[in-house]
């Protein structure tokens, strides 16, 4: 290689190197500024350049560096900041505290409210139940209005992740697998669709960053969301939950049925602290894959998935487990192709 062809590949390089450099600096200082959960209160004023809001931000601590987020808002597009009053988290990121001053998500200063935290891979009955707690909606009322066919029809209008799959009359609960978990600020005095509507605001958050996965997917939302609600009661690490995943595409593959207690459990109403009886184990319902005959997927979700779970579903392990035992109480999951093996372990940890 003459000289001149080294120079350039060396100037090269370096260049390569200072992008590559400055576009890992970009991602990082878009990360939350805490890993502890801290509420803070923050204020745009009508009439406040994009510069003043994010200068604000700095100084109330919750973003990493000004600049940074003020590229990201003409980058995102995100540029129609809303005014109002805020209840901002610190270990949100940058993206989805501008995400929210942008959906105008503001509190009414002088209106009660109260921090719900939904833990993942609660079910939607304990969703309603700490509503319930928290706040003026009743849990009946709740029951009831969750599956109003005109409220749903509403929210699909409204939400490209919902579909008419949550329509089926086999399914408990239309919205169950859909709310994603998390810390929410929410009026005493409220009614279900503007609590709902915030839930579903921030699933969408979730699910935008891996869209293109979830169109690129075999399989749909409602299906993945499903799968995704079973690896989250099934497995606590991450790489745990994508050999569940493998374990779940190869059953469906080779049409074996699931037989995964924990959908089970769902289907009889039992909390994973209780027994299952034979009966439980032989009960005919749509979400029971214990029964040999049961071939597929439940008919929907058995619990609120975490993002982890989404994206173990989308990424499952390389591997190919056909059995896995899953110890309730050290959260160790045990794969194996030897159903011999397979019933070892649940000798051992059963």
């Amino acid at each position: 290689m003459s000289k001149k062809g080294k120079v350039l590949l060396i100037i090269g390089g370096v260049i390569i190197a200072i992008i590559a450099f400055f576009t890992c600096l970009y991602f990082y200082l878009l990360t939350p500024v805490s890993k502890s959960s801290e509420l803070v209160s923050f204020t745009v004023n009508r009439g406040d350049s994009k510069m003043q809001i994010v200068d604000n931000l700095k100084s109330a601590g919750l973003i990493k560096n000004k600049y940074v987020a003020l590229i990201y808002i003409f980058l995102s597009g995100n540029t129609n900041i809303q005014a109002g009053d805020y209840e901002l988290n610190r270990v949100e990121s940058t993206n989805d505290i501008i995400k929210t001053l942008a959906n105008g998500d503001i509190i009414e200063i002088g209106k009660e409210y109260v921090s719900i935290t939904f833990k993942e891979g609660i079910t939607l009955k304990e969703y309603l139940q700490l509503l319930s707690e928290k706040t003026n909606l009743n849990y009946d009322e709740m029951l009831n209005e969750i599956n109003d066919e005109e409220f749903l029809n509403n929210l699909i209008n409204d939400y490209w992740f919902l579909t008419s799959d949550i329509l089926n009359q086999d399914i408990y609960y239309a919205l169950e697998g859909y709310l994603y978990p998390n810390t929410y600020q929410i009026y005493t005095e409220t009614n279900l669709n503007e609590v709902i509507r915030k839930m579903l605001n921030e699933t969408n958050k979730k699910l935008e960053t891996i869209k293109d996965e979830i169109n690129a997917s075999d399989y749909s939302i409602h299906e993945i969301l499903t799968m995704a609600s079973i690896v989250e009661k099934e497995a606590i690490s991450y790489s745990d939950r994508q050999k569940v995943a493998q374990v779940i595409y190869k059953r469906l593959n080779i049409n074996m049925n699931l037989g995964m207690d924990v959908t089970t459990y769902y289907g009889v109403g039992k909390s994973l602290k209780e027994t299952l009886t034979n009966l439980d184990l032989n009960d005919e319902n749509p979400y029971n894959t214990r029964i040999t005959s049961f071939i597929g997927l439940p008919v929907g979700p058995i619990c609120n998935p975490s993002i982890d779970s989404i994206k173990a579903v989308l990424n499952p392990a390389e591997t190919d487990y056909t059995y896995f035992y899953a110890d309730v109480i050290t959260g160790n999951v045990y794969f194996t192709n030897d159903y011999n093996e397979f019933l070892e372990f649940k000798r051992i940890y059963g």
